[in-house]
Parts: C-alpha cells; structure tokens; sequence
C-alpha cells in the first residue's frame, strides 16, 4: 500500500508532467515540431480556422480566438507600433490558448508607413543590376519594419514584366527570370536572414517575405490587371516559374502569394498543379500559402467557378492555400465542412501546421512587443536615406547623349530651366504612404540645392500629368528662353494610400493628379500621357540644349523623343532623394550606371517586346519597313525595342577583350569558367555591368535565341582593366523537353558577352555532350 508520503509525490510527479507538457508549445528551447505538435493537439476547429485567417491590429481586439495574422494600418511608424503592442499582447495574454499572430506590412520599396524610409520602386531597383545593394535595401526595411512590430513583408514580386500597358509593371524587377530570381532573392536574403539560419529560426530583427503573384500574373490579356494568362507550361516552367523556385530553393522564402489570374480557366487559388505539383512536391516548400486579398472569395463572386462560399472553401483547401486574406469570408466555412464530412481535420491540421512552424521560428512568442522608443534610432535613419539615394543613382539609365551634352557643367551655365509636371513633384510609385514635397527632394529642390546661388534656376510647370490644358505652354516657352539649358521633367503619377503620412498638409491640399500607373490602372496607349510630349516639342522649338528626364511606372513609347531630344534618362520612380540623385547624374558627380532592365516597345503596337523571344518571333520574311519603304514583318516598322534590355550609357567607354572559357567542351557535373577583360578607356571612374548570355543552340523544343544567364556589376576606374570572371553549367542551358522534363541536350552553344542583349562584343562557340 501507498503511505502518505507516497502518493504525495506521485501526486506531485502528475502535476509536473502536466505542467510541463502544457507549456511545452511555450518552451523557447524545445524544438519547433514538438512545439507545434503540442499546440495543435489543444486547438478546438474553430480556433485551427482562427489561425487560418487575417483580421487588422485593431479588428483582433476583443476576439475570443486568436487570428493567425494581423494587417498593420495605413497609418504612421508610430502608431503601428502603438497598436502592435496592444493586439500581440491581448492575443498572448487574453485568448485561450495566447498565440499571437503575424502581423503583416507592405514593404514593396520601404514600409508603407509614414516616417518610414522610402526607396526607389521596384522597377527602378531591378535597373541597378545590383542584388547586393538589394540585399542591403531588404536588411534596411526589415530593420524598420520591424521596429514597430511586423513579421512578414507583402513583398517581393517576382513576376515578368511582359506588358508595358499593365500598370503594375513598375512593381516587378525585370523582364528575364535570372534577373529577377537574382534580384528578388537577395531582397529575401536582406529582409529574412541567411537562408541556413531562417531554416531553423528567423532573427527579431528581421521579416519574413512573401513571394508574389504565383504565377504568370503579369502576362494579362490586353494588359488589362487581373486578365487570364494565355500561356502554355513550358513558358509558364521556363520563364515565369523560374524565378519562384530560384527564392524557394535557395533564399528560402517564407510564403508564397497566388495570383488574382487565372490560366486555362483555372484560377491561382483553386490550382492545384501549381500549389502542390510545382510547389509543394516539385520544390519541396516548406512555408505556407498566403491568398492574395480577397483570393478565395473571388472564385465564388468573380471568377465563378464556385457555387457558394462553402464550395470555393474547398476549392482553396484542397488546391493548398494555407490562410484566408484579408478578411474571413470563405475559410469560416471549413466548420462545417468539416463537421459535414466533406472536408477532412487533417487537411486543417496541415494549413495551421505550417502557419504555426513559422510563428515559432520567428519567435512570436517570445518576441518583445514593439516599442515606440527604439524608433528614432531604427527608422529613417541616415544610413538608410543615403543607401536609398544611392540605389536611386545605380537605377537611373542614362539613354541617349548626343554629343556629350551631360554632365552639365555647371561653370558654364548662368541659368538653368526646370520645366514639366514632374519637376516640382516627388514621384514614389504605388504602395507608398505618400506623394507630399515635404517627404523628399524633387528635381527642382534638387538642382536648386546642387547649384546654390552660381547658377539662376528658372520654374514652370508647363501642363498637367493628364488632360488637355495648354494654358501653361507659353509660360514654360517664355521660362526656356530666358535660360542656358532645359531639363523637362515628365512622367506619371501612381496610387497613394491617400490621407497616410501627408506630412501636415492641409485636407483638400494634397496632390490632385489623378493616378495613371499602379495597380488596377492599366493603358491602352503607352505614349506620353496627355499633353506632355507636346510641351517637350514646344521647348525644343526654343532651340535651347534639352534634356528630358522621366519619372515614370511604365516605360513610354518614346520614338519622337529619341530622334529629337539630344539627352534622355530614364529615373522610374526613384525614392525620396530622387531628386538628388538624378541632379549628381545631370551635373556628374555621379556616372551614371543604370542598365534597362525591360525592353522599351517602340510602340503599343509592337507589345509584347522582350529580348528572350524564340527565333519565329520575329517573323519569317525579315524585310521590315518604314513608311517611306513599306515592307514585312512588319509593313511600316520593324519588330526592334527602341532600348534594348540591358542597355544603358556611361559618362566614360569600356572595351571588352581576352574572352575566355576553360572548355569548349564539357559534360554533366562539369563547369566552364568564362573570363573577359573589361578596360575602362575613358576619363572618369565609371561602373559597368558585364553580360554573358547563351544562345543559338538546337534543340527538341524551340527555345530563346539568346537568355542571360550571369552578370556583374563593376567599378573600373581610368585606364584600369578589370577580369570579370563566370562560371557556367548544364543547369544553365537545360530545357523542359517535349516529355516535360527538365533536361539538357547535347549540342553546340555561344557564350556571348554583351553591353545589351542586342549589343554582343564578343563569342565562344562551346560543346555539351551527354
């Protein structure tokens, strides 16, 4: 028999083990699938679909179950700190089981929150051919995003640009997939971590990515946003999912957003080959499946392919989308789904799994609430700014200098005109919390900070963004003629989150131009929008030397512009020290080294345009015309881009030379080492991005006559030459063959290295045999 003492102590034993085994999911130190284990054998249904779905910081309060992540509000640094700290600690503290949420940021080119640091937008960061200014860039938002309390950026795209009409152009990278896995997975690299950490765990301070929009995304019918892909699987493998699989595999990005389209009748949210075939299996990824807003109610009430709400829930749940974004609409139905039999509590138990595998990675549970006093010393610091205007300086594409007339020098001028809509504008992009002056430095501000009081700076805003008046035209005529030189500043305008961080400015003061790029505001016509191209001709009439400057989301058709005007850059939409940055382009205190990171169509017409077309792209009768001379292929025109991809102009000259490979001959699991030397032969230090491509090899399926595949960026000084130095393998020139397997065929092939995808300087024939 037990004596007192006895069962005391087994008594006591018990009580321990149940403590401890109800802390378990709590214990920082036990390991992360015990953790999760544990917590998920505790959740009722409801609280599993709790987990499953997204509410706002200040929607969460007062729920009885906690919500597996929380939207920062459109609203300050400050006060998303403030509302963080109340809706993490009521979950931890207030809910049954206290599991705080994720809680989500826009972070496209900076937090979308105002005091945040604002960067050049995407378009503009995929023109620097820079990941490791990237993986800086993602460090640094990361650093403040995180301050007042988010743990998973909305971001980055990794779609193709394909159609200059489709507004959200200006939120991708690029139009090749190397590229873009390149440039998109050192943004992740800079937000989450190194990728052998974030296997196990990712830092406080450090945010978790979303990889967007899976896939084919911004290859729309027409242009027109949200339109069905018309793509079949071997383009949709080779160039559209390339990108995804390079930032799952080797940045290991934490989740992956479906697209709004759909393809071949099959929207992203209910496709199954893509969210389990490709991604889940094909990949092996780890993270869970974020649905774009609104995503799973748009099978039901726009897409139609559901009957009801219930029916696109299990549409969702069976294609493998982990979480409801951004409110509960479909997913509340999985309750009675699965109360009815028609829905399995595995198939939850494996979304929440996933969901809660990466809170416990991330340390929300232990993570310190946010708090308002560390952010003078974390956000918008100076460090920052200046790494924002540098990016702005490597992302502006000097396109055209007739006879050298940049840089301006700045001892020969008595005055300078500033003209154009865009020149007394700060010009952002969308997902930015503001367009207000006061926010940054515009090209006016800028020249009038460079020049000081050596040179008169003369201003007139000449037209609007939009619309027909020319009321200004004389104005800006009369402004020209008073003055040595002309930069016009023109462009567009792209969606604010208006009334977010306008910096005091008076309701009803804001800028009133309507937005004409972005999201959801697609074109049908890529030439320069209202009158503005006819202000630029006005001003060139003067006769005074031009130079037109673009702040722009989509690039324009621009064929009068190259003819006439002596000086182009192309600046996108390039951050808070924009102006800045393109005054140290125009005056030379900065060479410029942008490179085109999209094929500029010489028309709507001509759209698509990109350089890694398959050779029938071109047409068979190869006699373009003109309308002088008409031909074919087409009549009055032919199929070129007006820029080429990779393009770019330097204030200084480089000469390639020396190609070599360390094979002309090599089989699997060989690699060949390709070296050129670069020389800078002009007068000032000047950075140069080095191109190789591969092309010109048979295969059993048509593929693209020249694709890159490697490139550096480079600094060269006077006289000083540089060996640039490539490595290649059978991955790079392997194929998805006509059996749908990814193989790489024996044959010959070109190594090209060139300036720009039309412009090769130099080639080696090399062999892969099998």
């Amino acid at each position: 028999m037990l004596n007192n003492k006895s069962i005391f102590l087994s008594v006591l034993s018990v009580a321990f083990a149940i403590t401890a085994n109800a802390q378990l999911y709590k214990d920082p130190k036990a390991p992360v699938q015990k953790r999760v284990a544990d917590l998920l054998k505790r959740m009722t249904l409801e609280e599993k679909i709790g987990q499953m779905s997204m509410s706002s910081l200040t929607g969460a309060k007062n729920s009885k179950i906690a919500y597996g992540v929380l939207e920062s509000p459109f609203t300050n640094v400050r006060d998303v700190a403030l509302k963080s700290a109340v809706a993490k600690k009521y979950s931890r503290e207030q809910t049954r089981l206290g599991i705080p949420p994720i809680q989500i940021g826009e972070c496209l080119h900076g937090q979308l929150a105002a005091g945040a640091t604002t960067f050049p937008q995407a378009i503009a960061q995929g023109s620097t051919w820079n990941p490791e200014l990237i993986e800086k860039m993602g460090q640094a938002i990361a650093y403040e995003a995180s301050t007042s309390g988010v743990d998973q950026a909305l971001s980055p795209l990794f779609d193709l640009i394909r159609d200059a009409r489709y507004g959200r152009v200006e939120e991708c990278f690029a139009e090749d997939p190397y590229l873009v896995g390149q440039l998109g997975s050192a943004f992740v690299r800079g937000m989450q971590g190194n990728p052998a950490q974030t296997r196990n765990s990712f830092a406080f301070d450090k945010v978790m990515c979303t990889g967007k929009h899976f896939a084919a995304y911004s290859k729309p019918i027409a242009g027109i946003n949200i339109a069905p892909a018309e793509i079949g699987e071997r383009e949709l493998r080779t160039m559209f999912l390339a990108p995804f699989r390079d930032v799952v595999q080797d940045a290991n990005i934490a989740a992956i957003m479906p697209s709004y389209n759909e393809i071949d009748g099959v929207p992203a949210h209910s496709n199954e080959f893509l969210l389990k075939q490709v991604l889940r299996k094909e990949w092996n990824f780890k993270g869970y499946v974020f649905s774009d807003y609104g995503g799973l109610s748009q099978l039901y009430d726009f897409h139609k392919i559901a009957k009801s709400k219930s029916e696109a829930a299990i549409f969702g749940i069976t294609a493998g989308v982990d979480l409801e974004a951004a409110r509960p609409d479909i997913y509340p139905h999985l309750i009675e789904l699965v109360k009815a039999g028609k829905i399995k509590e595995s198939q939850i138990d494996t979304a929440v799994a996933r969901i809660l595998t990466l809170k416990f990675k991330a340390g929300l549970f232990e993570k310190p609430l946010a708090d308002t006093s560390r952010i003078k010393d974390r956000v918008h610091t100076a460090d920052h700014i200046k790494l924002s205007q540098q990016i702005a300086e490597e992302s502006i594409v000097l396109l055209k200098n007739n006879d050298n007339l940049l840089p301006l020098n700045i001892s020969k001028l008595k005055s300078i005109a500033v003209i154009g809509p865009n020149a007394n504008k700060v010009q952002y992009g969308d997902y930015s919390f503001t367009r207000d002056n006061l926010s940054g430095v515009n090209v006016l501000e800028g020249i009038k900070q460079f020049v000081g009081n050596s040179v008169k700076v003369n201003y007139a805003q000449g037209c609007e963004l939009t619309g027909l008046d020319r009321s200004g035209f004389d104005e800006a005529i009369k402004t020209a003629n008073e003055s040595d030189a002309v930069v016009v500043v023109l462009g567009t305008t792209s969606v604010v989150f208006q009334g977010v961080g306008w910096n005091g400015q008076a309701p009803g003061n804001e800028p009133q131009d309507p937005f004409t790029c972005g999201e959801g505001y697609d074109v049908t016509d890529i030439s320069p929008q209202g009158v503005q191209r006819e202000l630029l001709q006005a001003i060139y009439k003067t006769g005074k030397p031009v130079i037109l400057v673009l702040e722009n989301g989509r690039p324009w058709s621009i064929s009068w512009e190259k003819e006439n005007i002596p000086a182009i850059l192309e600046a996108w939409y390039p951050g808070e020290k924009g102006g800045t940055a393109i005054t140290n382009i125009l005056f030379g205190k900065v060479n410029p080294s942008g490179r085109l990171n999209m094929s500029v169509p010489q028309s709507t017409g001509h759209i698509p345009v990109f350089y890694n077309y398959v050779n029938s792209s071109r047409g068979n009768n190869r006699e373009a015309g003109t309308i002088e001379k008409p031909g074919r292929d087409y009549v009055f025109s032919s199929p070129d881009p007006l820029f080429a991809f990779g393009f770019g102009l330097s204030y200084t000259s480089f000469d390639y030379s020396n190609l070599k490979v360390s094979k002309t001959t090599f089989s699997k699991d060989e690699q060949v080492t390709v070296s050129v030397d670069v020389k800078n032969v002009g007068k000032v230090a000047g950075k140069e991005v080095v191109q190789l491509y591969l092309g010109n090899k048979v295969n059993s399926v048509s593929t693209p006559v020249v694709a890159l595949k490697r490139f550096s960026k480079i600094t060269v000084e006077p006289g000083e030459t540089k060996t640039v130095s490539f490595k290649i393998d059978a991955k790079d020139i392997a194929i998805w063959n006509r059996q749908m397997k990814f193989v790489t065929e024996s044959g010959t092939f070109d190594v090209m290295i060139a300036k720009a995808a039309n412009n090769v300087v130099l080639k080696q024939q090399v062999e892969y045999k099998n």
